[in-house]
Order: C-alpha cells, then structure tokens, then sequence
C-alpha cells in the first residue's frame, strides 16, 4: 500500500520539483494562518476573512487560463519560477509592511491579489507538468503526493507561525513564506521532462482558450470533474476560510486554536493521500470519490455542531481526508483524460471552476455567518453537498462512469 503512494518519488524530478512545493506550502500557511489572524484579531469581522479569500482567488479568473495557454507553449519550469519570483516580492511587501506597522486591512487584500495572480499563473503549469515526470499508472498517486505535500505543510505551517506569533509577529511569517518561493526558484532549475514539440505560431490567448474550453467540454472525463469541483468549491471548501472565526469567536480558542483546526484538517490530508490512492487500486478510483464526498459532508456536519475544540479537531481531521480524496479524484480525471496538447489549458479551466466556487462560496458563507452563526451555515452546506451528490446519482447515470472510464492515449517519456 505504502509502495503506491510512494511510487512516483523513484523520479528524481518529481522528487524535487515535490520538495520544493512542500517549502513553498510550508510558507505559504505559514502566511495564510497569519493573516487569518491579523485579520480577525484586527476587526472581528469574519467579512474580511471572506474578502481576503475573494482577493486571492478572484485573480483566478485572469490568471488561470492565461497561464494554461503559457505553460502550454513556454518551458513550464521557466513559468513557474517567474511566478514565484513575483510572489515572494509579494510576501516581503507584507513582511515589510507588517514590521513597520503599516499592515492594514485593505492593504493586505491588495497585496493577495497579485500574489493570488502569480499563483494561478503557475498552478496550471505545475498540474499539467506532473503527468511528464511520472509514469501513467503513477498520476493518481502523483497526484495525490501533490495534495499530501500541500497539507503537510497545512500542518507544519500552522505550528511554525503560532511559534512566530507566540515570540514575534505575522511579518516574520511574511518573511519565511517569501523564502520559500526562493526556495522553489532554485530548485526548479534542476527539474527535468521531456522536451516538447516548439510551437512557432503567433500566440492568440482567445482563440486558444476557446479550443482549450472546446476540447474540456466535449472530453466528459474531464467537463464532469471541472463541473463537480466548482460545486465543492461553493458548498463545501468555504469551511476552510471559516476556521478563523469557528476558532477564535465560536470555540473561544484564540489563535493556538486557530492553528490546531488547520492542522487538524493537514493530519486528514496527509493520512489520506498516503492511503487513499492504494484503496482506489484496489477497490476503483470512483468508490472512493464517491465516499470522500459523503464522509466530507457528514464530517463537515459534524464539526459544524462541535461543543469544544477537542470534538472540532477530530471532525476536522476526518473532514480533511475526505476533501482531500475529492480533489484527488476529480484531478486525477482530468490529468487522465485531457489531451496532451491542451493539457494545461483544460487543468487552467479546472483550477478556474475552483476558484470561481471557492471565494464566492466564502462570501456568501461569510456573510450568512454574520446573521445567521458559523455553526449554522456550516451544517447547512454541507447537507446541500449532500443533496447535489443524491441528485446527481439519481437523475445522471453517466456522470460517475465518465470520471471513472480510462481513456487510451499515448504513454508518457518521463525525463529524470
């Protein structure tokens, strides 16, 4: 079982290129716990919570597909080390501003929207590079690592800025995330694939978006993925935006409480990719998409009417697991169905739907908390997933077949 998860790591360049990602995750939660902080202890006002996600995710809009139709012509290393050369200019404007007293509100959000730019950019050149570092039968696993990485550093993040708050400030969580770009700037200049046919045609960033969204839309494998992460993206990953406010304002646990829920759902996380993609091999990749969903709802119920902090951790531990295996199912779809040419366009269209469904889920979320409680709209999301997902069985005998299918295409020349 361990063997699967752990496959892909045998690629010295997947292996890096992971490395790198986790240092970056580590700063970047670092810096997102930070914020969360600053933010609530600053206004107690969870809106600002909700305007901040809407600042580093409303750039998706932009910054998604442009960078597909990039990354799908430019070397993708070279693509992502400019992005992360731009964020960590970002972060050391925050660290800068911090340590001077002069972090406001409104400063911040603007500051997320060129980091949040600068990483949509990237994200899709990464996404789609991964299935070139690794064997086809390793991109489920791949994956699955991708998402483990980025919650590890959900756990390790989190407990290195409550030791910075606890003696310092969050602009010395500023200052480690801007390192950690660095970090990926140089480790990316050892990473290595398969060269790829150069394109010499002028670059038309519309109409290769519409032949991207033409190829996504008639692909099901990958249009139902695309269609059900927007879904999640607005019903159930605005808990994640809200776990400042369960902390410090509804379980009364302050900022350490803060950090134990993000690392609560990074435990999940981790315990999942290193379990959930050997389950899939020997069960099938949609029964276990198919019980993330249900035990993410259930959990996120659950957590929603927590009495103390105890009984919200394991909720959340439970919760991240399972989110964990949705994103990992409906990704892993996509990354198989796609066609090679139009790969990073088709991933770009999948981070779009996410991002699109994730700040405005936040917001309106956010805002139903102000009147409503955070407890309340917790359970009432959730129970909606629930719903679409019933739905969905009932009345569209295609869509889970579509996502589990495997398409025949042309076997991957991994470069280490």
């Amino acid at each position: 079982m361990a063997f699967t998860s752990f496959a892909p790591l045998r690629h010295r360049s997947f292996a890096l290129a992971l490395t790198s990602s986790f240092v970056s995750s580590t700063g970047t939660w670092m810096q997102t716990v930070a914020l969360g902080v600053f933010l609530t202890q600053t206004t107690h006002d969870a809106r600002w919570l909700g305007l901040l996600t809407v600042a580093a995710w409303a750039p998706s809009l932009f910054g998604a597909p442009i960078g597909g139709v990039i990354a799908d012509r430019w070397n993708r290393q070279r693509w992502i080390q400019f992005n992360n050369i731009v964020m960590a200019l970002t972060a050391s404007s925050l660290a800068v501003a911090e340590l001077s007293h002069h972090l406001t509100p409104s400063l911040a959000c603007y500051l997320a929207l060129i980091e949040g730019f600068a990483s949509f950019a990237s994200w899709a050149a990464w996404q789609s590079l991964l299935p070139d570092l690794v064997t086809r039968e390793e991109v489920l696993s791949a994956v699955a690592l991708s998402s483990a990485q980025f919650n590890l550093g959900r756990i390790i993040g989190p407990l290195c800025a409550g030791v910075a708050l606890a003696v310092g400030s969050p602009g010395i969580c500023f200052a480690a995330n801007a390192a950690s770009f660095l970090f990926v700037v140089v480790t990316f200049a050892f990473v290595r694939s398969a060269p790829r046919p150069p394109k010499t045609t002028q670059i038309r960033i519309w109409s290769e978006l519409k032949v991207g969204a033409r190829v996504a839309w008639s692909v099901k494998g990958c249009r139902y993925p695309i269609l059900g992460i927007g879904t999640v993206a607005l019903l159930l990953s605005p808990f994640i935006t809200l776990v400042p406010a369960m902390a410090i304002d509804v379980l009364h646990a302050g900022k350490v409480g803060t950090s134990w829920l993000v690392t609560a759902q990074g435990v999940g996380a981790v315990t999942g990719a290193l379990t959930l993609p050997a389950l899939a091999r020997r069960t099938s990749r949609i029964l276990v998409l198919r019980l993330s969903v249900v035990m993410g709802a259930v959990a996120a119920i659950v957590y929603g009417v927590a009495p103390n902090l105890v009984v919200a951790v394991l909720a959340l531990t439970v919760l991240g697991g399972a989110y964990l295996g949705i994103l990992t199912g409906l990704n892993a779809s996509v990354q198989l169905h796609a066609p090679a040419n139009e790969r990073s366009r088709i991933l770009s269209l999948y981070t779009l739907s996410l991002s699109l469904g994730y700040p405005l889920g936040a917001v309106i979320q956010t805002t139903l908390a102000k009147i409503w409680g955070v407890r309340t709209i917790t359970e009432v999301s959730a129970a909606l997933l629930l719903l679409v997902m019933i739905t969905v069985s009932m009345f569209s005998s295609t869509y889970w077949a579509e996502i589990q299918s495997t398409p025949v295409q042309v076997t991957n020349f991994v470069a280490d």
